[in-house]
């Protein structure tokens, strides 16, 4: 008996153990951000309402996911050719120093000092995003709005091993012109069933590009008291549909 209680006990704590080295790992794993702003013509940055929800937005994402020495940030812009408009690429530099021998007063110093460094390089990447956030497409480009495109790019961050966090701050209206091509400017899906049939279907051609689950967050530009004429809950129940047939992990609508 006494035999079973030493494995018992040698079990439990090589479990404590290992659970706990998941738990730091995760923590200082590489978070890869990729921000897709929408330049088309159909999504106006300089409406007041708009600015301020997309402003405050960005300043979440930064503050959530630049945390430590590693952690990169990438931005592309919406348009006729997404997956060839990065338009800003960061990774964070600060490092918090070994203190693992230091005495509690230089372990207190060492973080306070850690802090003060990432908030002034938050406060860098935020200024250099905002710049983005404002930049205003005048070209041809902003005739068609190709949210596929932005599946590779997923899927290139996929292969780096980060978590992926992905943010769209978009109306999500896709409208490429084709015969195997959605234009939500022209036939928008009619009802959520609709939605999830096309969804379904478009998934199975998309699929070759392998986005591994990443989170996923959709940022309307719509005010509350949108129309369903503007803000179609169809065509975002499309994008649920075929994000969760595609892999993400959880998909949400902000």
């Amino acid at each position: 008996m006494t035999n079973y209680i030493a494995l018992f006990l040698l079990f439990f704590l090589s479990a404590c153990t290992s659970d706990g080295d998941k738990t730091k790992a995760s923590a200082d794993a590489p978070i890869y951000t990729l921000i897709f702003l929408d330049k088309t013509r159909s999504v106006n940055v300089n409406n007041a309402f708009v600015a301020r929800k997309y402003q405050q937005a960005l300043n979440e994402i930064i503050e959530q996911n630049i945390r430590h020495k590693g952690d990169k940030l990438e931005v592309y812009f919406i348009h006729e050719n997404t997956s060839k408009a990065r338009a800003l690429t960061l990774t964070t530099r600060t490092e918090m120093a070994d203190v693992s021998a230091a005495s509690a007063t230089d372990q207190e110093a060492a973080e306070t000092e850690f802090d003060l460094t990432l908030n002034r390089e938050k406060a860098q990447i935020r200024q250099r995003v905002f710049q983005q956030l404002g930049a205003q497409n005048t070209g041809a480009s902003n005739q068609e709005t190709d949210i596929w495109a932005s599946l590779p790019v997923i899927a290139k961050a996929n292969e780096s091993g980060a978590t992926v966090n992905v943010y769209y701050l978009s109306d999500m209206i896709e409208s490429v012109k084709g015969p195997t091509r959605r234009d939500f400017q022209v036939k928008p899906p009619k009802d959520n069933a609709q939605a999830d049939e096309w969804a379904k279907a478009d998934a199975g051609q998309l699929k070759r590009h392998t986005i591994g689950s990443p989170t996923i967050t959709m940022i309307l530009p719509f005010e509350p008291n949108a129309s369903v004429k503007q803000n179609n809950p169809a065509v975002t129940q499309y994008w649920q549909t075929l994000f969760a047939a595609l892999g993400a992990g959880t998909v949400e609508e902000q």
